[in-house]
C-alpha cells in the first residue's frame, strides 16, 4: 500500500517536472499544439483507487501544475474533471470479466486498443475543460476546438510513446 502510494507520488512529480521544465517550453505549430503529458500520471492510477482519492490526486496534480505554470486553478479544475470522469470511463471500457485485482491500467497489461480508448476519452474530457476554461468564451469555438483536438492527439501520442518505451525497458530488464 505504502509502496503504491509512494510510486504514484514519484510518478506524478516526475511527469509534472517534465511537463513544466521541458514540454511547456516547446512551441509546436505556433501554439496550436500543446501536449499535456502530466495527465498520464492520473491515467495510470491503479484500478482499485477510490473515487475520492482519484479526485484528490487529480486536484493535487493540477494544483502543482498551476504553481509551475502560473495558471491559478485552470489545471486543478481540469484534472479534477479528469478524476471525476475516470471511474465512469473505466466502467465504460471494462472487460467483460471485469478488472483483475492487481492489474494496472497500462498498455502492457490491458492492450493497445483498450489504452487508446481509455486515454482518448479521459484526455478529451481534460482538454475540453482546460481549453474552454482557458478562453472562457465561445466566440472562437472552432479555433478552440481545433487546438483542443490537436493537443489531445499530441497528448495521446506522447502517452502511447511513453507506454511503449516503458514496456520495452521492462522487457529488457527481465
Amino acid at each position: 500500500m505504502i509502496g503504491t502510494i509512494s510510486s504514484n507520488l514519484f510518478r506524478v512529480l516526475g511527469f509534472v517536472l517534465l511537463q513544466a521544465i521541458v514540454i511547456d517550453h516547446m512551441d509546436l505549430a505556433n501554439g496550436w499544439v500543446t501536449p499535456y503529458f502530466y495527465v498520464l500520471a492520473i491515467l495510470l492510477l491503479p484500478f482499485d483507487t477510490p473515487a475520492w482519492a482519484t479526485l484528490l490526486a487529480g486536484f493535487g496534480t493540477g494544483y502543482v501544475m498551476d504553481l509551475f505554470g502560473n495558471t491559478p486553478g485552470l489545471h486543478a479544475s481540469a484534472c479534477t474533471v479528469l478524476g471525476f470522469a475516470r471511474p465512469y470511463v473505466l466502467r465504460l471500457v471494462a472487460p467483460r470479466d471485469g478488472y483483475e485485482f492487481g492489474r494496472r491500467p497500462t498498455m502492457a497489461h490491458m492492450g493497445v486498443a483498450w489504452f487508446i480508448t481509455h486515454g482518448a476519452l479521459l484526455i478529451l474530457a481534460h482538454h475540453t475543460w482546460l481549453f474552454y476554461a482557458e478562453v472562457y468564451r465561445f466566440s472562437g469555438f472552432f479555433s478552440t476546438l481545433a487546438r483542443m483536438l490537436l493537443s489531445g492527439v499530441a497528448t495521446l501520442a506522447l502517452c502511447l510513446l511513453a507506454q511503449a518505451f516503458s514496456t520495452r525497458a521492462r522487457r529488457a530488464r527481465a
